[in-house]
C-alpha cells in the first residue's frame, strides 16, 4: 500500500484531533497543526505531502493566506474548511488555487470522500505528467505540447495557438527572462521592431485567462525593458 500524507491545519483542536484520527484510520499519514505558521514551517521541509486540508478563519495567517502561500509553489489538492456559507469566501478560497470546499459542521464520511476523491484526481494526473516527455509543469501549470491542452490546478485552460506557444516558450525557460524579441520572432517568425507591442497584447490576454492580478502577477512576470518570466 502506498501511503500518502495529508497536511491538516485547524485552530479548533476538537475538530483537528478528530479528523487527524479519521484519517489514520484510513492509513494516511497525517501532518497536524494548529496554526498556519508551524504548518508553513513543515511545508519548506516536507516535499511528501499529498493533500492539504486548511481551516479558513485561523488567528494570524489565515486559511486563504495559507493556500495562496503553498500554491506559489506546490500544486497538491488543497481542500478548505469553513463555519461561512457565503458564496464569496467560496470564490475567494478557489480563486486562489483550492480545489474544494466543506463547510462546517460537517459529516466525516463526506470529508473522506472529498479526499479520496482529491488524491485520485491528483493521481491521475501525475502518471500522466511523470509519463509524458512533451509537458512541462510549473507553478501549477500543465502544459501538454502534444495534445495542445493547459490546465492551472487541474482547471482547463482554452488559449489561441498563439497563447499557447507564448506559454510554451516562457516555461520552457522558467528561471529565465525571454525578451520580447525572442517571444516575437520565435512565435510569429517575423523580425521584431521595437514598437510592436504584439507581444504586451498577447501577454496581457494570456494573464486574463490565467486569472492573473494586473499589478502583481504570480505566474508571468514582467521585467521591464527586456521582456518576461515565470519562476521555477
Amino acid at each position: 500500500m502506498i501511503h500518502m500524507t495529508v497536511l491538516l491545519v485547524d485552530d479548533e483542536k476538537e475538530i483537528a484531533d478528530l479528523v487527524e484520527v479519521i484519517l489514520k484510520n484510513e492509513g494516511y499519514d497525517v501532518r497536524k497543526f494548529y496554526d498556519s505558521t508551524a504548518a508553513l514551517c513543515e511545508i519548506e521541509k516536507n516535499d511528501s505531502i499529498d493533500l492539504a486540508i486548511l481551516d479558513v478563519m485561523m488567528p494570524g495567517v489565515d486559511g486563504f493566506t495559507l493556500c495562496s502561500k503553498i500554491r506559489e509553489q506546490h500544486t497538491f489538492p488543497i481542500i478548505m474548511l469553513t463555519a461561512r456559507v457565503e458564496d464569496a469566501d467560496k470564490i475567494t478560497g478557489l480563486a486562489i488555487g483550492a480545489d474544494d470546499y466543506v463547510t462546517k459542521p460537517f459529516h466525516m464520511p463526506e470529508l473522506m470522500a472529498r479526499v479520496k476523491a482529491q488524491l485520485r484526481r491528483y493521481k491521475k494526473y501525475s502518471v500522466i505528467r511523470e509519463n509524458n516527455a512533451d509537458a512541462i509543469e510549473v507553478k501549477g501549470l500543465f502544459i501538454d505540447k502534444k495534445r495542445h491542452v493547459v490546465t492551472l490546478y487541474d482547471e482547463t485552460v482554452n488559449l489561441t495557438p498563439t497563447e499557447f506557444e507564448i506559454l510554451w516558450l516562457l516555461c520552457e525557460n522558467a528561471g529565465k527572462v525571454v525578451s520580447s524579441e525572442t517571444i516575437f520572432e520565435t512565435v510569429w517568425k517575423e523580425n521584431y521592431l521595437d514598437c510592436n507591442n504584439t507581444v504586451m497584447v498577447h501577454v496581457r490576454r494570456l494573464r486574463e485567462k490565467l486569472k492573473e492580478p494586473s499589478r502583481n502577477p504570480r505566474i508571468i512576470k514582467t521585467v521591464w525593458g527586456v521582456g518576461y518570466k515565470i519562476e521555477k
